[in-house]
């Protein structure tokens, strides 16, 4: 096994505990004993429970909140490059599950370095989406009324998966994405097709200028 692999097992065995007890209740003690291992093994790749805890919410914060990164060149209209990054964005929380779900369900765990750096990868992700949003909404293909709570009304579906969302529940993860993404561009106002512009005001004709020829008074002709 390389080391690597002995640092993703110590990982899976402490997100089950994680998951299953909460971190207040789960010890080094308890991840050794589940690993079969001593508690030299796991402090050669963890100094602490809890950078194992951080560790496990780091991957999936930054797979989901870089769902809104698009290559220069990605020249797609802008509300199609939004309904792609939602759907990548409830797609991967899915993917991370639990530990997608450990910033909501423990915030007070973290240090506050931890916090620091989540919220400028949030930053960032907003960053993204907001002036695609703003775009779409030029374009015609988008309807709502403040980017802001639009973009964050739309990325809550994912968010609140926590409360609600299990492995063996009745639908399958792909159903349960194509449910929630058809749910966002509802939050977002996606159009069947394009809104057309309102007509510009029209602008008053001007008046036709006569000819000085006519519009000079013909003078009387001399007696």
């Amino acid at each position: 096994m390389t080391h690597e692999e002995k640092r993703e097992r110590i990982l899976r065995v402490a997100e089950r505990l994680f998951a299953k007890q909460g971190y207040a209740n789960t010890t080094m003690e308890q991840i050794v004993d589940a690993l079969g291992v001593t508690k030299p093994y796991v402090y050669y790749y963890f100094r602490s429970k809890q950078e194992i805890f951080e560790t496990l919410s780091w991957t999936p914060t930054v797979a989901c909140f870089s769902t809104m990164d698009f290559p220069p060149d990605d020249h797609r209209p802008a509300h199609v490059k939004v309904i792609e990054g939602l759907e990548k964005l409830i797609r991967a929380t899915l993917a991370h599950y639990p530990s997608a779900f450990f910033p909501y369900r423990e915030p007070q765990v973290y240090r506050p370095e931890y916090m620091a750096a989540q919220k400028q990868v949030a930053n960032h992700f907003y960053d993204q989406l907001c002036p695609l949003l703003e775009q779409a909404r030029a374009d015609g293909m988008l309807e709502f009324r403040e980017t802001k709570i639009t973009a964050l009304a739309a990325c809550s579906l994912a968010g609140f998966l926590y409360n609600w969302y299990r492995p063996n529940g009745r639908l399958p993860p792909e159903e349960i994405v194509k449910e929630l993404t058809e749910a966002a561009c509802r939050v977002i106002g996606l159009r069947t097709r394009r809104k057309k512009a309102p007509p510009s005001p029209a602008r008053p004709a001007k008046p036709r200028q006569a000819s000085a020829q006519r519009a000079r008074k013909p003078a009387r002709p001399s007696a």
